[in-house]
């Protein structure tokens, strides 16, 4: 008798063994096991395109084919006159931090993209064709991978498109190449509404129009933390900042925003300095000064 009882005591811890859930696996490099917006109302409606500007050829990320999940890809050897429609996914928090195909670090707030056979660095224009907003983004990473999907923006693009909340939206990719000479091409044809051309180095300054360049640190529905924010900012840096209302589509916002300033090499050393006390999160924008 007790041995019969041992037996089953024994067998039904076999079976709560076997039904317990498996201890997590820290094996891959990715903190989340699935993907996820950021938290909080992250306004992109003030946010800048990609500025496209020629850049030197690499080799990183550029291999070609490529197998992924035992499927091949090849690399295009020229971006110039692709253009094609499909279906946009995009990503988020899980890969926020973590390094890109070229070896950059992906941020979700900046308007990049994912594309499997587009040559990176590279730039695109990319239209969600069922609300007809367009975006320009700076391809720097793979993917995706999952179904025909054809591009991964990052989640602040996919949110200037409109289709964060639905997770995919019909798109038309672009490409955008830009000449030695800073001369733009979209899909092969010339590129004249893109703006004044940038060629090599660093983006030119804004101006003496009535925009700048801003280092945003935050947008709240209401004004009482984008004061506490602002305060905060003024403790850690001395440069120039406000808090600035407007009204969007998705209702007011008050954006938290440091600057205005002369170029974009300021600026940067600006959100630098940002970072290193705290302010992780901070976005680099075109807005009224």
């Amino acid at each position: 008798m007790k041995i019969h009882v041992l037996l089953l005591i024994f067998g039904a811890l076999i079976l709560a063994g076997c039904a317990s859930s498996p201890e997590p696996d820290h094996s891959s490099r990715y903190s989340l096991s699935r993907d996820r917006a950021p938290s909080g109302d992250f306004d992109a409606s003030g946010l800048a395109d990609a500025k496209p500007r020629y850049e030197e050829p690499r080799r990183a990320g550029n291999k070609s084919p490529y197998n992924v999940w035992g499927k091949e890809y090849r690399v295009l050897d020229s971006n110039d006159g692709y253009v094609q429609r499909g279906t946009a996914s995009w990503y988020g928090e899980k890969f926020h931090g973590h390094k890109t195909s070229n070896g950059e670090v992906f941020d979700m707030y900046e308007m990049s993209a994912a594309h499997k056979s587009l040559r990176i660095p590279g730039y695109a224009r990319v239209t969600n064709l069922d609300n007809g907003r367009s975006v320009v983004v700076r391809v720097n990473d793979r993917g995706p991978f999952h179904g025909d999907r054809l591009i991964d923006l990052s989640y602040a693009a996919a949110k200037k498109l409109g289709y964060q909340g639905r997770g995919t939206a019909r798109v038309e990719v672009a490409a955008i190449t830009v000449n030695r000479d800073g001369s733009m091409t979209l899909a092969g044809k010339p590129f004249p509404d893109a703006g004044a051309p940038v060629a090599a180095g660093r983006l030119a300054n804004t101006g003496p129009g009535n925009e700048a360049l801003f280092v945003q640190l935050g947008s709240f529905s209401q004004r009482n933390p984008a004061e506490a924010l602002m305060d905060r900012a003024r403790r850690a840096v001395a440069n120039p900042m406000r808090v600035r209302e407007i009204e969007t589509a998705s209702g007011r916002f008050h954006r938290v925003q440091v600057g205005p300033f002369r170029d974009e090499d300021e600026a940067l050393r600006a959100q630098s300095l940002l970072e290193n006390h705290g302010f992780g999160q901070s976005i680099l924008l075109t807005d009224s000064h």
